[in-house]
């Protein structure tokens, strides 16, 4: 059988979910690489996979599981491949897969001891850096508050590295509804900030409790009446001459710091 073309129907309905309005419309997205197919086919959330021939014999034992699984694993031409990825150089498998966010009642219950929270957030690689530590420490889940960049961007998708498939993904563009819910739940806020009054250094016995961490907007950080809603405002020591930390960085250092003092008093 001759493989699919840029012109196929299915391919072209699958390349349009590059697009955030037909990702809300079909609530299907694309997840593109071995990594990420390899975690969408665990999840249960595949309907379709393209492959190219040379990703074929190279992820062979991938196609042969979505295949095992019942799941339609199209050959496609490197052409529409190309058309399918939104990287210069695509991995040659691609999966369309259903939308993975899920109610903001499933990630805040009375069992999550650790949330992060970015608000705001814009840039797709931060997105996926602050999932994947997320998952890393082992998270309750990520709520990404506000304004936020899609996770099911194709950038977002890589730099998670797989993560996104891990832990519950809510997506809330009322920060408030976010802060009042996380209230109700009995979850302390903390919120990171250059001029905190609490020195992360020190706050071992804030941590031990189940927390939300807030990380600002890259290039303008928590609006202040939203920081000013946290329980406690956090400052990240800096003891060499950087200026200040990117959010990605800053995430991760307060959600470890979060991890290693509740694995401890557990």
């Amino acid at each position: 059988m001759d493989p699919f073309t840029e012109r196929t129907p299915r391919v072209v309905s699958a390349v349009k979910l590059l697009r955030g309005a037909e990702r809300r419309k079909t609530g299907r997205f694309l997840a593109e690489g071995e990594n990420s197919v390899a975690e969408a086919l665990a999840g249960g959330v595949v309907h379709e996979v393209f492959f190219t021939e040379r990703a074929g014999e190279r992820y062979r034992e991938l196609i042969d599981d979505a295949r095992a699984a019942g799941i339609p694993a199209s050959l496609v031409t490197d052409r529409a491949i190309r058309g399918l990825s939104d990287t210069v150089t695509p991995p040659g498998v691609v999966a369309v897969c259903d939308l993975l966010d899920v109610p903001l009642t499933r990630a805040i219950t009375a069992e999550a001891r650790l949330l992060a929270v970015p608000v705001a957030i814009a840039e797709p690689g931060n997105a996926g850096t602050v999932i994947r530590v997320a998952d890393a420490v082992g998270a309750d889940a990520a709520i990404l508050a506000g304004d936020s960049v899609d996770p099911h961007n194709g950038k977002c998708v890589r730099s998670s590295a797989g993560s996104l498939f891990h832990l519950p993904i809510v997506r809330e563009r009322d920060t408030g509804t976010v802060l009042t819910a996380l209230a109700d739940a009995g979850i302390q806020v903390l919120a990171t900030a250059a001029d905190g009054e609490v020195d992360l250094d020190d706050a071992d016995e804030l941590l031990a409790r189940p927390t939300a961490w807030l990380f600002g907007n890259e290039a303008h950080g928590l609006d202040p009446a939203v920081a000013e809603r946290a329980d406690h405002r956090v400052r990240i020591p800096i003891r060499g001459r950087a200026e200040s930390l990117n959010l990605a960085t800053a995430a991760s250092i307060c959600l470890y710091a979060s991890a290693r003092v509740q694995h401890r008093s557990h």
